[in-house]
């Protein structure tokens, strides 16, 4: 256990992790990732750094973060489930990742979101400070 609430919980154990829960989110009720294999949420979760939100036994939320610990980390696949949101989940779960000791003293920061840029720049996220030096290769069907 990183972190509780009560009976909520932030764990980073990987065996906790609920992966029919997770992949079920993320085919049915994210916009990012529909399409994405379990096989593929496997493979993100292996190569992450891996929050699992708990209510109980319940995983009502995750997030993960790749980076190489020591310059850069990149959020992906945040999520709270509905019956869950507007308490303040969220945003702890965005505190907890922040404060991970393996994740402090990093370059940079980054992710890509198409609707939670309120929540996002709680925590100090912006737009991208210097476009013209980002370049990406995205798959034709990237969010």
């Amino acid at each position: 256990m990183l972190a509780n609430k009560g009976d909520i919980v932030i764990d980073t154990d990987k065996d906790r992790l609920d992966i029919e829960a997770i992949q079920a989110f993320l085919v049915n009720d994210s916009y990012w990732a529909r399409t994405r294999t379990r096989e593929q949420t496997e493979t993100a979760i292996e190569n992450s750094i891996c929050f699992g939100l708990y209510h109980g036994d319940k995983q009502i939320g995750f997030a993960r973060v790749v980076s190489d610990r020591a310059t850069f980390a990149y959020v992906g696949d945040v999520f709270v489930v509905d019956e869950y949101r507007g308490r303040g989940l969220s945003k702890w779960l965005m505190e907890t990742m922040l404060a991970h000791p393996d994740l402090q003293g990093l370059r940079r920061w980054v992710l890509a979101t198409r609707d939670a840029h309120g929540l996002y720049s709680q925590f100090g996220f912006t737009a991208l400070v210097h476009p013209d030096r980002w370049m990406e290769l995205p798959a034709p069907d990237a969010y």
